[in-house]
């Protein structure tokens, strides 16, 4: 076991070294397909068409079907990129698939629209499905009728910009709204939005009406989003990057929440991280990238890790996402988001600033079993109730929820993981963990013995599972489509599986019921 935690230790270290690069984050199959049909040249990109269609589902949509919500737009975009590659082997079987998929699939946005609806759903769907009825005429497909009145606002706010500045949020979706590319220009990076599937088509767009001194710039991106992705396939991309400020941000939160912040042997590391972070926090916050719209989510996570190094950082950035008592993430957003609240106050209890109005808005939206699922970032009730535990305990060493640890310890599965579909996952019972651990320090033996026995199980299911420096697989971030950001869930993963070695060594040391 110590080998192991040595072992464990020495890859956070590894990971944490890496986060220079813009990030890793797996491959997308709505940006893929986006960007294969916007790049024209089917026979140069063959490659990543068979990965394309080798992510099709049984059923003939693209997607976990654990999440319908999530399957529209990776569906449609497929389709619409394998309708033009017909020659390819098993192109014309994966479209008749995916139609009858399409046709069967209830549709989430015919009266309303979900509040964890995809990242511009409001721009891409209706965009998607108008492009899919001009190629396959009468077929019935969802029409996403809830989410046109949304489309004609933007569109309409868009329409009195000429030209958005760079980083702006609605860059991100450029794909789903933009002809000219007179409307974007490449960032930094050469980025439209930290999108690949935005910047594909503003390329394609570029080069149709000879604006080119940019197009090697938008080409360069893409080829280095490419590689973030780890697939070692040309053309296959991610669903955002870079995230070069969101991959260390959550990964050293995520430290914090398995008690390894302040570990010796990743002391170096989060040195340096810290000191990136510091220097480039300014008064108007941090984003999810370096050259990004600021949002009240990053900053707020960037301001709880210059807290927890022990440094005094300005609350002043992120007052400028506060309305009420409430913080937004972005300006304008279409509603509020459950974790940025909760990280909101997580920092604001950190700093020593008042915070009982967004405390009591945490406390307030839970589910009926006394959990956090209502969240807009991430499809897992776990990734939020981690965070909310962590937040509202900050100060309060004997801080208790009883009704919130009777429902996680039921909802262990048989196995001993935990997890929002239909298996566990390693990053969701790692999230269970960082939650025991915060609420056993307050809880009388009886329960700490009925915890000890969980996490027993839970490291039992971990073990069986952990390979070193394997690349997580599963997609439970909410973005265009869910999504996963391979370092952030890994140190997650590794975090937690130190996490129940450690309270297992003291366990046996101390007898049944002691913790960590």
């Amino acid at each position: 076991m110590n080998a192991l935690s040595e072992q464990i230790l020495s890859e956070l270290r590894h990971l944490l070294s890496e986060m220079s690069d813009g990030g890793s984050v797996g491959p997308s199959v709505y940006d893929t397909a986006r960007s294969l049909q916007f790049h024209g040249n089917v026979t140069g990109r063959q490659d990543a068409y068979a990965w394309l269609i080798a992510q099709q589902q049984a059923d003939g949509g693209w997607g976990s079907a654990d999440f319908p919500l999530f399957r529209h737009a990776p569906t449609w975009a497929a389709l619409l990129a394998l309708q033009r590659a017909d020659p390819l082997p098993g192109a014309a079987d994966a479209v008749q698939a995916a139609t009858r998929f399409l046709e069967r699939q209830p549709d989430p946005y015919a009266h309303a629209v979900p509040e964890d609806a995809p990242i511009g759903a409001e721009l891409i769907l209706p965009q998607l499905c108008g492009e899919a009825a001009s190629l396959l005429g009468g077929v019935a497909f969802p029409r996403h009728a809830a989410l046109l009145p949304l489309r004609q606002a933007c569109l309409v706010k868009l329409g009195a910009m000429a030209t958005l500045p760079s980083g702006h949020p609605l860059l991100h979706s450029w794909e789903a709204w933009g002809t000219s590319p007179t409307t974007a220009c490449p960032d930094d990076d050469g980025s439209i939005g930290i999108s690949p599937a935005a910047t594909a088509a503003w390329r394609a767009h570029a080069v149709t009406q000879g604006s080119t001194p940019q197009v090697g710039r938008a080409d360069a991106y893409l080829q280095a989003a490419s590689r973030a992705t780890r697939s070692g396939i040309e053309g296959v991309v991610p669903n955002v990057w870079p995230i070069n400020v969101f991959e260390p941000c959550w990964s050293l939160y995520t430290l914090h929440l398995a008690g390894l912040f302040a570990h010796p042997a990743l002391a170096e590391a989060v040195r340096v991280i810290v000191a990136q972070l510091d220097a480039r926090l300014g008064v108007r916050g941090l984003g999810p990238a370096l050259h990004f719209a600021a949002d009240a989510d990053d900053t707020a996570v960037a301001l709880c890790v210059l807290c927890l190094a022990g440094r005094d950082p300005a609350v002043d950035a992120l007052r400028h996402f506060e309305i009420g008592e409430l913080f937004v993430t972005f300006p304008g957003e279409r509603n509020a988001s459950m974790s940025t609240n909760i990280h909101a106050l997580h920092a604001l209890r950190l700093l020593g600033k008042p915070a009982a109005g967004t405390s009591a808005y945490v406390e307030a939206n839970r589910n009926p079993r006394g959990l956090w699922d209502n969240e807009k970032w991430h499809v897992s009730w776990l990734y939020p109730t981690a965070h909310a535990v962590a937040a509202l305990a900050q100060g309060k060493p004997q801080w208790r929820d009883e009704r919130a640890l009777a429902a996680l310890l039921q909802a262990q599965r048989d196995d001993g993981g935990w997890g929002a579909g239909r298996a566990s996952t390693f990053e969701e019972t790692a999230y269970a963990l960082f939650v025991l651990h915060v609420m056993d320090g307050s809880e009388e033996p009886t329960e700490r013995r009925r915890i000890a026995q969980a996490v027993a199980r839970a490291l039992e299911w971990m073990l069986a599972r952990h390979a070193a420096h394997a690349l997580p697989q599963t997609p439970l971030w909410i973005g265009k489509e869910l999504y996963c950001p391979t370092r952030v869930v890994r140190v997650a993963e590794l975090a937690g599986l130190w996490l129940a070695l450690r309270w297992g060594r003291r366990v046996l040391a101390e007898g049944a019921g002691a913790a960590p």
